[in-house]
């Protein structure tokens, strides 16, 4: 499914952000008929990346590259030829797989075509999380990216901060959007097909369930935890999603597995905010780390618009959007034990009125998450990188940061 712009979203009554074209008039910058946009997502045409990248590029009218047509030792070959082919003013590039890095990189110094990068991760850290031996190639692998960039495009302030100091020239954030509000009487209908009582407090997540297999964690491992620590028999646990983790999570599970635990599987993208509706508390699991400090993740916007106060570790993105919808909860991970005990006091204790009181400080289509206002700053963004970097060299010394 596309996205699209979250019906009612608009720029905000006050807001400076004209409707029309940002760039300056007189300003040199070409608009988005004069440029000529190249893009491709890492993870495939069929990825949510891809859809992503392709609605905040829209009004510029991007042609895309099928990454998947090709394999990925060929990937730098194959864009080299499809650059010297389609001469496109600028190349962006949607996540930071190596192959795709290495090709835009290679683009940009052998052919002179800049490139954007967009990312939701800090990579080097994210690669460390599978081999910690990754780690000086991939720091070295993230300061070349960023500081051979034309500009960077960060789904939080945080990764485009990181970018900056890594050499980087220019950043905007795009903090990802939602797909929709939950469809009338949403609510009521999941809850029922899962067989969930009325009564019930549903914590849950929807994403998907990938293992990573040196941790033992997915998402949904710390709720299961947490869940078998609580005696209440109204509370229930909803993981909504599939992938490598979803046996783990059965297993652990138990004799709770269809009971107090529900794992009803993938849902088609249209139904997420339908299955979100279902729940009391949205869970936004991430570590404390630089890796998970840096997220905001996709799965914030999609909690916001279907309304649930949120219980999270105590990462930046939770002090510094916490209007009163948030719970912060204490723990560097949410696999290590004392987030989970943590957890599991608070599904004890939380009562209806309480979330009651969080739900109603839930913002209601906030500026930071407005589909609108991230595809003019991204478009602008692109426009603008694209001019300057005819008139200047590639990146600029990056600061001092570890990874």
């Amino acid at each position: 499914m596309s996205y699209s712009a979250p019906a009612g979203d608009s720029t905000p009554a006050g807001d400076s952000t004209p409707a029309d074209d940002p760039t300056p008039t007189g300003d040199s910058t070409p608009t988005g008929n004069d440029l000529d946009v190249l893009c491709f997502a890492t993870q495939g045409p069929d990825s949510g990346d891809h859809q992503r990248i392709a609605y905040l590029l829209d009004p510029l009218g991007p042609r895309f590259l099928d990454v998947h047509r090709h394999r990925k030792t060929d990937l730098p070959r194959t864009l080299l030829r499809e650059i010297g082919r389609r001469r496109p003013d600028v190349v962006v590039l949607e996540g930071t797989g190596v192959a795709g890095g290495v090709a835009v990189m290679a683009a940009r110094l052998l052919r002179g075509v800049p490139y954007l990068v967009s990312s939701g991760d800090a990579v080097a850290p994210f690669l460390r999380t599978f081999d910690p031996r990754l780690g000086p190639p991939a720091r070295l692998y993230e300061r070349s990216l960023c500081r051979l960039c034309a500009g960077y495009i960060g789904w939080s302030p945080y990764l485009v901060g990181r970018a900056l100091s890594l050499g980087a020239p220019r950043g905007a954030t795009a903090a990802h959007f939602s797909r929709g509000h939950p469809s009338p009487g949403a609510r009521e209908a999941v809850r029922t097909r899962l067989g969930i009582p009325p009564e019930a407090i549903v914590i849950g997540i929807a994403g998907s369930i990938r293992l990573n297999v040196r941790l033992g964690y997915s998402y949904g491992v710390e709720l299961i935890r947490a869940l078998r620590l609580t005696t209440r028999p109204e509370l229930r646990v909803l993981i909504v999603g599939d992938g490598t983790g979803l046996e783990n999570l059965v297993a652990l599970a138990g004799d709770e597995l269809g009971r107090r635990v529900l794992l009803p599987g993938r849902c088609p993208p249209e139904e997420v905010a339908d299955h979100l509706a279902a729940m009391d508390i949205g869970a936004l699991s991430q570590s404390t780390d630089v890796l998970g400090s840096m997220r905001y993740t996709t799965k914030l916007p999609e909690y916001v618009a279907a309304g649930l106060p949120v219980v999270a570790t105590e990462v930046p993105v939770a002090y510094d959007l916490d209007t009163g919808w948030l719970w912060r909860l204490p723990g560097d991970a949410p696999w290590h034990e004392d987030h989970i005990v943590a957890l599991s006091q608070f599904m004890q204790t939380v009562t209806r009125e309480e979330i009651a009181r969080k739900a109603a400080c839930v913002p209601r289509d906030p500026p930071v998450f407005s589909a609108e206002l991230q595809q003019q700053r991204v478009c602008a963004l692109v426009r603008e990188a694209t001019a300057r970097s005819a008139r200047a060299p590639a990146g600029r010394e990056p600061e001092t940061l570890g990874a």
